[in-house]
């Protein structure tokens, strides 16, 4: 294997159930472990710290907070809180988000906005006071944290999908997270994106790493594991599937799928997704089909992959599996 294996938990959980998570998650030997910030679920930082006090080892983030919803000032605050109770474990990620005009949110210049908003989040973490004026946000002189962050620097994650995505990462961030996405010829396109522009900005061709992450279902029946695979992943395929540039869906399913997701009929529209589209936007299978996939990923040029929520019947049924079985065939 020549890259990490991370989980990624929904914010949907009790505190013990974070723990015991985050635990066994350390026990197996996975990398780290990222927390979801969709709408309406728990802040990110709430499991988060609560896996800080748990763990000693592995890496953990948010995946992704939104400067649409958290200014900078704010969104600098909960990593550098995360990086202290983790003793320097934090990472940050950030993307425009999904779903905003449900709270009438505009998502306008989203590359801009993302821009900005790593410029005063690595202001903030030097602890310098100084101005910072952009086009979409500022900070008066002397505005900082009033305490002293453990790192003047965390590692960037970036949720982009295109091009122009690929040229910001290049120029100010460590990783790329491609969410929603196990489709190793997505990861090829993202990988020669981000060597193209990282040559152009001076930084080597690898300074920037793809992470695949998607819904996971793994399971020891496949049939099952797939069947609920359907239904988890019906609604994000209606938000990723635009975004793939080497997918093409069937406009008549696309129009099906939107129709049932606007109306939460989740498994009746999981039921239309083929198996090859299934494919490409979730993990799902055997212990023996999740390892073989994300080989796949690792082969075409992903440097980290994510094994998302629900993971199995259970969270932690999937993960035991995905750590006594997976984990085990990728470190060979």
């Amino acid at each position: 294997m020549s890259g990490q294996v991370t989980l990624a938990l929904q914010s949907d959980k009790t505190t013990s159930e974070y723990a015991s998570l985050a635990v066994a998650a350390e026990a197996y030997g996975f990398d780290g472990v990222s927390v979801f910030n969709d709408l309406g679920y728990q802040p990110a930082l709430f499991p988060l710290l609560v896996m800080a006090a748990h763990t000693e080892r592995i890496r953990l983030g948010p995946a992704c907070l939104n400067p649409f919803l958290s200014h900078p000032v704010e969104i600098a605050g909960q990593v550098a809180a995360l990086d202290i109770a983790s003793q320097g474990r934090a990472y940050l990620g950030l993307a425009r988000g999904t779903w905003l005009d449900r709270v009438g949110v505009a998502q306008e210049r989203p590359l801009r906005t993302l821009r900005e908003a790593v410029e005063v989040v690595a202001l903030l973490l030097r602890a310098q006071g100084k101005e910072y004026t952009g086009e979409v946000f500022s900070i008066a002189e002397g505005t900082g944290l009033q305490y002293r962050p453990l790192r003047d620097r965390v590692g960037v994650l970036l949720g982009v999908w295109g091009p122009r995505g690929a040229a910001l990462a290049a120029e100010c961030a460590d990783e790329v997270k491609l969410g929603g996405c196990a489709n190793p010829d997505m990861v090829r396109l993202m990988r020669g994106w981000l060597a193209k522009e990282c040559a152009r900005v001076g930084r080597p061709e690898d300074a920037v790493g793809v992470v695949a992450g998607a819904v996971t279902m793994v399971d020891e029946d496949r049939v099952a594991a797939r069947r609920h695979a359907r239904t988890e992943v019906a609604m994000y395929v209606d938000v990723v599937a635009e975004l793939d540039r080497t997918v093409d869906v069937d406009p008549r399913l696309a129009a099906d799928l939107r129709e049932l997701v606007a109306v939460r009929a989740y498994e009746e529209a999981g039921r239309l997704i083929p198996d090859d589209l299934l494919d490409r936007f979730c993990f799902a299978g055997t212990p023996a089909d999740v390892a073989a996939r994300a080989a796949e990923l690792f082969e075409a040029g992903a440097s980290r992959i994510e094994f998302g929520t629900p993971h199995g019947a259970t969270d932690r049924h999937g993960v035991d599996l995905l750590g006594s079985q997976v984990l085990p065939e990728l470190r060979r």
